[in-house]
């Protein structure tokens, strides 16, 4: 009798979320300048009843954490990584604002490199599907 291949991290992941019930998680992107209508999408998701992960940091605004020069770009990388952490973690993916700079291509690229659904509150700007 062959045995089952084993579950991969994704697998285990998405059995987990069914064995709690969860609801549909969105990950929120887009440019930081676009943070008023991340916060309002965030609003309009979680009324809808999904749960809602989204940038947590807006570099462009003054704050004592990122003052520094050095800091900020060290910063900048770990949230990098955080923010691909909540894409993996999400079912789908939300893109806000009418504008796609060069972050927030890369992450529609890897949402869809792991098969993650990806909406846009601007259809007009998806820059289509990523080469393989």
């Amino acid at each position: 009798m062959p045995h089952p291949e084993p579950l991969t991290p994704e697998e285990k992941l998405t059995e987990a979320k069914d064995l709690l019930s969860l609801p549909r998680i969105v990950a929120i992107c887009g440019s930081t300048r676009f943070m008023a209508e991340m916060h309002e999408a965030d609003v309009r998701e979680t009324e809808a009843g999904r749960i809602v992960v989204k940038p947590g940091c807006d570099l462009k605004s003054p704050h004592p954490l990122w003052s520094d020069p050095d800091q900020a770009e060290a910063l900048k990388a770990r949230l990098d990584e955080l923010h691909r952490a909540k894409i993996r973690l999400a079912d789908e993916v939300l893109i806000v604002g009418d504008y796609i700079g060069d972050s927030t291509r890369a992450e529609i690229a890897y949402a869809r490199s792991l098969g993650r659904p990806v909406r846009f509150t601007h259809p007009e700007v998806d820059p289509g599907p990523s080469p393989r």
